[in-house]
Parts: C-alpha cells; sequence; structure tokens
C-alpha cells in the first residue's frame, strides 16, 4: 500500500497537526498490523484548499485508482482534502482508501455516509477558518497595518504595524537603509539608468536587501512600490507577484501604511512619477555636460563628410577635427571661414524665406525658439507630455491585463479602482498638457522675408541660436584640388531641423545640392 502524508506549510492557531514523521510512523504500524507492505510515501507540505495544485496528491489517487497498489492509507479526511464529497465520492466502492484517525474505509458500505459527512465538516472547517482569516487581514489592511516583512529602508512598529523609515545606519556605514533608498529616486529621476546606478551601488560596496550585489532589476523593484510613497499594497500573486498593487478599501479608497506625521518622510509622488517615468523610457533626461558657450557661428554645427567628426575652428578656417588630432582621415575637410559662413547664412535665410506655415521646418523652428526663450516652460511641457505618454501606457496596461482575466477571482474587487485611476491619471495629464500648451509661440519675424532684418540686427551669440533653430549640422566634403575656389552646392548639404515628433523619422528636407 502507498501512504499520502500531508502537512500545511503554517500551521493554524489552536489546530494540532501531526508531523509528517508521525504519521509516516502511524501509517506503517497500521500496514504491518493489517498485513500490507508500504510501496510508496508521498509526502505533501502545502494547504489542501481548492486552488492549489497537489501533484503527489493526483499521483497517490491515480495509482490507487489505476490498480497500481491495492490501498492507500491516510491519517485523516482533513489531511485528505478540504474539497467536501467532491474530493471522496470517485472512490467510495472504486478504491480502497484508508482513513485512520476516523476508523473509516472506503470500500466498506457502511462507512460511505460517514465519509461524505466527515469530508463536508472538514470542507465547512476550512471555509470558516479562511474566512475568519480573510476578515481579520481585511480588517488590519483597512487600519493600514502591514501584515509582511518591511520592505528595504522601512521598519514596522510592533504594536501597530505602521511603517516609517530605517534611518538607523549599517553596521560600519555612515548610511540608512533609507538614505539608499532617497538616491535610488533621486539618481533615476536624475536621469542615471537603473544598470548604471547599481554598478555604482556595487562600486561602492553598498549591499541590497539580501545581502548581495545590486542589480538593475532590484533598482527597479523598488522604484515600482508604492510602499515608499506611504502605500498600502497588496501582492497580485502568479506572474505578476513581483509587482505590488494599492489595495484598496470596500470604498475603493487607498489605504495609507504610515502614520500622518511620518508621511512628508516619505518619497514625494512628483519624484517618484518622474523616476518612473525616466526608468520606463517616457522621459528622457538630458545630462550631456556643457562648459560655456560656443563663441564662433559655425562651430558645433560642421561635419566632415568622410568620417564624421566635427570640424573645428583653427586660425581662418574650419578643419576636420579627426585630423587635427592626428587621427586618420582618408579626405579631411577644410574650408575658409570667411567663404563658408556667408554661404550657410544665404541657405538659412533662402530657406526661412520660402518656408510656408505648416512647413515643418517652422514647426521645428517654433519649438526650439520656445525652449530658447521659455526654457522653464518648455521643461513642464516635457514632463506633461512624458507623463501623458506613462498614463495613456497605464491605462492600455489594465485592458490588457482585464483582457486575460488578471482581475478575476479575488482580484475582482480591484478592477474598478484600478480603472478609476488609471482613467484619472490620464485626465489629469492631458488637462496639464492642454493648460501648458495653450499660449502661441510667436515667430514672424523669421518669416514673410523678414528673417534678414532679424539676423542683421542680432549679436553674435544671437545669430548662433537663430542658425541653430533651422539647422542641425552641415556636412562638408573635401576640395577637389588645392586653391580651387569654394563652391557651397557642390562641397555642403544641409540638414534641417525637424519637430520633435518627426526626428526619428529621416529627414525629407535634407539637401545634397550637386
Amino acid at each position: 500500500m502507498d501512504l499520502l502524508l500531508r502537512k500545511s506549510k503554517i500551521v493554524r492557531e489552536g489546530e494540532r497537526a501531526l508531523s509528517l514523521r508521525a504519521q509516516e510512523e502511524r501509517g506503517r504500524h497500521w500496514a504491518d498490523e493489517h498485513g500490507y507492505r508500504v510501496r510508496k510515501v508521498w509526502k505533501e507540505n502545502l494547504s489542501a484548499w481548492s486552488d492549489v495544485q497537489r501533484p503527489k496528491y493526483d499521483a497517490a489517487m491515480g495509482a490507487v485508482l489505476n490498480g497500481e497498489v491495492p490501498a492507500l492509507w491516510v491519517y485523516a479526511l482533513d489531511r485528505f482534502s478540504r474539497k467536501g464529497a467532491e474530493a471522496v465520492v470517485p472512490i467510495l466502492g472504486k478504491a480502497r482508501v484508508i482513513f485512520d484517525y476516523e476508523r473509516l474505509d472506503s470500500m466498506d458500505e457502511r462507512d460511505r455516509r460517514w465519509i461524505i459527512d466527515r469530508a463536508e465538516n472538514a470542507r465547512e472547517y476550512s471555509q470558516r477558518l479562511s474566512y475568519n482569516v480573510r476578515s481579520t487581514k481585511t480588517r488590519q489592511r483597512n487600519e493600514g497595518r502591514w501584515l509582511a516583512r518591511a520592505p528595504f529602508g522601512l521598519v514596522a512598529d510592533k504594536e501597530t504595524r505602521k511603517l516609517s523609515p530605517n534611518r538607523v545606519k549599517l553596521r560600519g556605514k555612515d548610511y540608512s537603509p533609507w538614505a539608499i533608498v532617497l538616491r535610488i529616486f533621486k539618481e533615476i529621476a536624475a536621469g542615471t539608468s537603473s544598470r548604471a546606478l547599481a554598478r555604482k551601488f556595487n562600486e561602492e560596496g553598498i549591499k541590497s536587501a539580501t545581502g548581495r550585489s545590486w542589480r538593475a532589476d532590484s533598482i527597479r523593484a523598488i522604484l515600482i512600490h508604492p510602499v515608499y510613497e506611504g502605500w498600502l499594497t497588496v501582492s497580485p500573486g502568479g506572474k505578476s507577484h513581483k509587482a505590488p498593487t494599492h489595495y484598496f478599501n470596500d470604498a475603493g479608497e487607498r489605504v495609507r501604511c504610515v502614520e500622518p506625521g511620518v508621511l512628508k518622510s516619505m518619497i514625494p509622488a512628483k519624484t517618484a512619477e518622474r523616476a518612473r517615468r525616466v526608468l520606463s523610457g517616457h522621459q528622457i533626461v538630458d545630462n550631456t555636460p556643457r562648459v560655456g558657450r560656443a563663441a564662433h557661428l559655425l562651430t558645433g554645427k560642421l561635419r566632415c563628410a568622410e568620417c564624421g567628426y566635427s570640424m573645428t575652428l583653427s586660425g581662418k578656417s574650419y578643419n576636420c577635427q579627426m585630423r587635427a588630432n592626428g587621427g586618420a582621415c582618408a579626405a579631411p575637410a577644410s574650408v575658409w571661414r570667411d567663404a563658408i559662413e556667408p554661404y550657410i547664412v544665404d541657405r538659412w535665410l533662402a530657406r526661412m524665406g520660402n518656408a510656408d506655415d505648416d512647413d515643418p521646418l517652422m514647426i521645428a523652428v517654433a519649438q526650439r525658439w520656445q525652449a530658447l526663450t521659455r526654457p522653464t516652460e518648455t521643461t513642464e511641457i516635457r514632463e506633461a507630455a512624458a507623463e501623458l505618454k506613462a498614463a495613456q501606457d497605464g491605462l492600455d496596461k489594465f485592458h490588457a491585463d482585464d483582457a486575460t482575466g488578471f482581475y478575476s477571482g479575488r482580484s475582482a474587487k480591484y478592477r474598478i479602482p484600478a480603472k478609476t485611476k488609471a482613467e484619472e491619471r490620464l485626465t489629469a495629464a492631458e488637462e496639464r498638457v492642454k493648460e501648458l500648451s495653450g499660449g502661441p509661440v510667436d515667430i514672424t519675424f523669421l518669416m514673410n522675408g523678414m528673417a534678414r532684418e532679424a539676423w542683421e540686427g542680432a549679436d553674435a551669440a544671437l545669430r548662433r541660436d537663430l542658425l541653430g533653430l533651422g539647422i542641425d549640422h552641415v556636412t562638408v566634403t573635401k576640395a577637389p584640388g588645392q586653391g580651387v575656389r569654394f563652391d557651397g552646392k557642390t562641397r555642403c548639404g544641409v540638414e534641417w531641423a525637424t519637430p520633435e515628433s518627426e526626428e526619428a523619422e529621416e529627414s525629407a528636407d535634407m539637401e545634397l545640392a550637386a
């Protein structure tokens, strides 16, 4: 015969569960007394409830039902299953299963009713126990109690189970776990990638919550967790067990897991949202160092057609930087400053004068003029646009999860609050973008033949800026021979500016005149 042994991973309060070793001893003793030899012992250390997969139980049942073994011994009916009659009816009169504690035999006609009754009693007990546990946890969560182990950087009060930042410095270190959390949010929000930050932590000898090295996904796990803003969360389980979601009470409201006085010490919502946008790629942070501004008209605009390197002013001419630094360029470009600067200015004036109101170039010029003259406002617009993209993706994710049944079963109560939150976030983002995008940008001074007048009235710095409004780069080829007169049409290709929304597309205005 076979033995089926089971003990829950967590022993409920008030439930005296016999250990697996004690169950096995009783099973072998029963086998000896009744003339059986134990063939196989099936051991389980998990729940017997309906939503739990039990491969060993299935194998033991398959063996006895298929006649591989004449009998199966189980310590008690509640160790066998807690699904009630549906679990025991298939074996009654068909396979011998011994329930030792109740002294019942599934092949004994007189025990049929008792087995069904006891199985239903076990089911009712589990239902009641599960209801009590859920009710207790729901009440505790509605009070904002953190029921699990406190996340990294936080500590739970022993009495209230409310969270607060862990500011106790680590042994031998001058920083606390909470200082690490603050640094993660601030550096990612400032544009540092999760990989770069993990590498930086490891180089500095900073350990993760597990005492191991940091990885990009461990940085991400902290960034996406709402608990660092003071919100109580639940884990949806399954494939999304690493993506905790907000806990909503019966009124559909999110619940705080920190005391009101501690809330101001948590991560601000704006910082958290910005860090998440940067992490997801919805917001690009330009960290390119800029030391002063270039002094010459075309510095930073010219490129050598052969090697692609920039051309810098040396003396009276712009020269290929690769060649100037001693590198190997097969056809290094060089051009007199007095020849190319007037030519590019004339090209710029002609292009501005021939542009229509809806020309993509003028849209790009307007965007860049706004960024130049309203830097604070432009930054706000870009952040609002990034938030709009993140909000749209958030609503799309809700619909994708909903379509796959994510909000079914026990998670059904989170469906409407999650939908409402995603839609409200998108609405707020749309209104913010509309609010910031309402004012017109006036570039009429560059249109209708007025560009030349604006150019002549500008100083050297403004002239560089004006060229930059419409020109991204100028590619210069090597002169066909020494002493040959400069011909801009054959040697220069102008890459005109494109609107931000079209930067990824190949420019239709790239002119390489022949």
